[in-house]
């Protein structure tokens, strides 16, 4: 089997995302995690001081990172809510000095239209929302200002507690939502080239759910968008290994190449490193790209 076989249909694989060019027919794009938040589940806020999320996603880009995504609000119901202007209080300063520094593609992780638009006026390029563009206004502001966005299925959004949630079928469901919000923004004006979708692994999900996802992520990738996953350390892994927060990297290195495989193109990570040696690897096997050094080994 080829690697074009692999290759879901997708709407213009060959996009210009903020200043860079990506072909995502051929192509897995990193995406660098960086919250400016006290309670990330993952770091627990060490990039939640601006000198240190700043620093965190310069290393990202020397890492290889082709993205960094900057987000000021956590996904977990088990915080105390902030207002948008907190929000922008966090994260434009680090898109500020990030963007002084840096052709990588800068996303804010937010589903407020306000945050979304002071995040553009400092150099945002992409709207990443957990909330699938269900804020009233959010739509609107990505399509004046001509960003890309993701579109993520989750059942409560941000910040909201989703008790025992439930699906007859997760993966039908979700593509449904997809596609029903993806209509949704096509109709609030946003262009067809700038959509990314994402099935929200773990967000509202438990881990019968999110390994299903992954089982079966091509009826997702088959909705015609890129497909984002963000996998990374996630608590699905964590319980399929009965490995705690740290010791998820092996895990996270499998589905995310099991992911590519099976259509997604953009992988949202915290180790960069190790998901640009996997992700190399994992072109080069499908035959999207030569060894950096051939015949190196061969003297």
């Amino acid at each position: 089997m080829s690697g074009e076989q692999l290759s879901p249909e997708i709407t213009s694989p060959v996009r210009r995302i903020g200043r860079r060019e990506f072909d995502f027919e051929r192509q897995v794009a990193i995406m660098a995690i960086v919250n400016r938040t006290p309670n990330s589940f993952h770091d627990q806020g060490q990039t939640y001081a601006l000198d240190s999320a700043v620093a965190a996603a310069k290393k990202a880009v020397d890492d290889g990172a082709d993205w960094v995504d900057i987000g000021g609000f956590a996904f977990s119901a088990a915080q105390a809510p902030i207002g948008a202007a907190e929000e922008i209080e966090r994260v434009v300063p680090v898109i500020a000095e990030v963007r002084a520094v840096t052709d990588a593609v800068i996303s804010v992780d937010t589903h407020r239209p306000e945050v979304a638009q002071a995040a553009i006026e400092a150099g945002a390029d992409v709207i990443n929302d957990t909330n699938g563009l269900r804020e009233p206004g959010i739509a609107e502001v990505a399509a004046a200002a001509g960003v890309s966005v993701v579109v993520t299925h989750s059942l409560g959004g941000p910040g909201r507690r989703v008790f025992r949630p439930s699906y007859a079928d997760v993966v039908s469901e979700v593509a449904d939502f997809l596609r029903e919000r993806v209509a949704f923004a096509l109709k609030a004006g946003i262009a067809p080239e700038k959509i990314i979708i994402d099935p929200g692994h773990d967000l509202n999900k438990n881990t019968f759910h999110s390994l299903e996802l992954t089982r079966r992520l091509e009826e997702i990738t088959s909705i015609g968008y890129p497909t984002l996953v963000a996998l990374s350390n996630k608590d699905f892994i964590g319980e399929t290994l009965d490995r705690p927060q740290g010791q998820r990297k092996e895990g996270t290195i499998a589905v995310n190449v099991l992911s590519i495989v099976k259509g997604a193109r953009i992988l949202r990570v915290h180790d960069v490193a190790a998901a640009v040696d996997s992700v190399r690897m994992t072109e080069a096997v499908l035959g999207w790209r030569g060894p950096l050094a051939p015949g190196h080994n061969l003297a």
